[in-house]
């Protein structure tokens, strides 16, 4: 597990960065954590989370690329998690709302699809 860094951190040196290019009326931050249920509603107590590090640049350049995106900032933990730990926290910086909403969404997507290989773990298995 992996030092979870500061989001007030990212925005002030956002804020204050060169590396904002073009107006910025928007930071939007996702925080995911381990839920203590699967999606199908099993129970769970944790999860094994493994990263590609390669394709987790790919998937913030591409962002970065996206029409009005000024910043993006992506932590993804790894190892064993517990239920209420971080699984990843990513912002997006960017012009006007529609632009950093749909930013954001497909990042997160992109991770948890092609970035993150996750196993839950059930109670009582490990």
């Amino acid at each position: 597990m992996s030092d979870r860094p500061s989001v007030d951190l990212w925005l002030k040196e956002l804020k204050s960065s060169a590396m904002l290019s073009g107006p910025v009326g928007m930071f939007l931050v996702h925080n995911g954590v381990v839920r203590p249920t699967s999606r199908a509603g099993a129970k769970v107590s944790g999860m094994i989370l493994a990263v590609d590090r390669r394709a987790e640049r790919a998937a913030v350049e591409r962002v970065q690329s996206m029409p009005g995106i000024a910043a993006v900032r992506v932590w993804i933990n790894e190892g064993g998690l517990a239920v209420g730990d971080d699984i990843m926290v990513a912002l997006v910086a960017g012009d006007i709302r529609d632009n950093v909403f749909a930013a954001l969404e497909s990042l997160v997507a992109e991770i948890k699809s092609t970035v993150v290989e996750e196993r839950e773990m059930s109670l009582g298995t490990s």
